[in-house]
């Protein structure tokens, strides 16, 4: 593992301006990015409320602008593999969940573990050690 891994943050999917894409000022792109969206859809969503609501809108577009980071600071980070990228997106939009599942695993990891270590303490696990060393 290299020193980057360990430094990048623990939650890689956070809300930021993607200035690689074609848009104005990447902000369309990193909400398309964090909600896994079509970049084309969250364009078209933004012009239709700019009929609805107007100036508002622009205003809600600079002001995102100023706000969110760029993703420059992120972008030498590796690829995640898409079961991480699925856990980090589930623990953004349903933490309880996704608590609820990693308590799960972790139970069902110490419910194995401790029918290992039954069986390696039995006496039946030594008697066939036994054996298997009188074989050899």
């Amino acid at each position: 593992m290299n020193n980057q891994e360990y430094s990048r943050p623990p939650n890689p999917h956070r809300l930021h301006r993607n200035k690689n894409s074609d848009g104005l000022c990447g902000v369309c792109s990193g909400f398309a990015d964090y909600f896994n969206l079509d970049v084309t859809l969250v364009r078209l969503g933004w012009v239709i409320s700019l009929f609805i609501l107007g100036p508002l809108s622009i205003m809600a577009y600079f002001v995102a602008y100023f706000m969110m980071p760029t993703r420059h600071c992120v972008e030498n980070l590796p690829e995640l593999k898409p079961e991480e990228d699925a856990f980090w997106r589930g623990v953004e939009r349903q933490p309880h969940t996704t608590f609820s599942n990693l308590r799960y695993q972790f139970r069902d990891l110490d419910d194995r573990l401790a029918d290992l270590e039954r069986s390696v303490t039995s006496k039946e696990w030594k008697l066939r050690r036994d054996f298997r060393d009188i074989e050899t």
